[in-house]
């Protein structure tokens, strides 16, 4: 066999098996395709589930919405409780709320609240409370902010009527807003009675009997104990310039 004819079997040769190579890669792209054009629906599916149970829990809500709120001021706010209750008789387990404590010391509390759905992210919700805002606080500062943090959380995700806030929030921010009108008065008796002080026994106990009331007032509002604070050091001038409060 000649050299030349040699030459022509070895192209062909790997002609054929260059074909053969190409069939196999298509052949399995094509499986590829197939594989992913046939799950696709599957997914579109479970997807669709997920969003149709949402709906469904929005839906429920409204349904529902009289005996989920409470009037407060003439507005209606939703309570957090009858949110979840609702989000977990229509999403069963595939409801899952995790709450993350971002900030806690001896003045104050911050909670994030993160809802999942069928392992999805859906929905966030954050809230901060005061230790010094009530009596409840004092002692269970955290329970509350992980609550409002859940009804934030619940209520992007619509489960709400008009408000975002909830009706737990909204209570609690006019006990905020009671407590400083009501330390703010008690402040400003308690300064016309420092300006009476004649000696330095009765400005100590003055500042004992009301360092909690101002660090309160400090607390929950850094603008009104601001105002306070012009009008103390004025007083407190005057009693140095008296001789009764020393410098310093």
């Amino acid at each position: 066999m000649s050299a030349e004819k040699k030459s022509i079997q070895l192209e062909r040769k790997q002609w054929r098996e260059n074909s053969l190579l190409n069939v196999m890669a298509v052949k399995k792209l094509s499986n590829e395709i197939d594989k992913i054009i046939s799950n696709q629906p599957e997914k579109n599916m479970e997807k669709k589930m997920s969003e149709d149970k949402l709906i469904k829990s929005i839906n429920d809500f409204k349904k529902n919405i009289k005996s989920t709120t409470i009037s407060i001021h003439g507005k209606d706010y939703a309570t957090v409780a009858p949110r979840v209750a609702i989000l977990r008789r229509n999403l069963g387990k595939d409801l899952d709320i995790k709450t993350t404590l971002l900030h806690h010391d001896e003045k104050r509390v911050v909670v994030q609240a993160d809802a999942y759905i069928e392992g999805l992210h859906v929905s966030s919700g954050l809230a901060e409370e005061f230790r010094a805002a009530s009596r409840i606080n004092n002692t269970s500062a955290l329970e509350n902010c992980e609550s409002s943090a859940i009804g934030r959380c619940c209520a992007f995700l619509a489960i709400t009527n008009d408000n975002i806030a909830s009706a737990e929030e909204v209570d609690q921010a006019i006990n905020v807003q009671n407590k400083i009108v009501e330390s703010e008065k008690k402040l400003t008796l308690a300064l016309v009675e420092l300006g009476k002080v004649s000696h330095i026994g009765s400005y100590t106990s003055w500042i004992s009997n009301n360092k909690k009331l101002m660090q309160d007032l400090k607390d929950l509002s850094p603008k009104y104990y601001a105002n306070f604070l012009l009008q103390f050091t004025k007083i407190k001038n005057q009693l140095e310039t008296k001789g009764i409060v020393k410098n310093g």
